[in-house]
């Protein structure tokens, strides 16, 4: 099977998000495949535009994945599930930490 491969976005990213993504997709190439400068510096400010609503709409997007993450967590600790408590915060971003290691003997 020949192609490109299919791309798989995180799970928290939105279809809306996925369809803003390939419409900057397609103006970047529309900078690559312009002929005159005055093309490409249009095209370029459209990129812009595009790259600054992706961005915006990934950050609404990982926001409202951890508040449901949280209320989920927050759900299960009232009603005292902690398999699902366990699960819902190992998928909470920034909640890794290096397992400590003991500091070896100077002998």
């Amino acid at each position: 099977m020949l192609g490109h491969k299919k791309k798989h976005h995180k799970e928290w990213i939105s279809k809306e998000t996925v369809d803003k993504i390939q419409e900057r997709k397609n103006k970047k190439t529309a900078i690559n495949n312009s002929r005159t400068r005055t093309e490409k510096v249009q095209a370029q400010a459209e990129y812009t535009e595009a790259n600054q609503q992706v961005k915006k709409s990934i950050r609404a997007d990982k926001q409202k994945y951890v508040e449901d993450l949280t209320t989920t967590a927050k759900k299960a600790a009232t009603e005292e599930n902690m398999r699902q408590l366990y699960d819902t915060t190992k998928k909470l971003p920034g909640k890794y930490s290096k397992p400590e290691k003991p500091v070896k003997d100077r002998k």
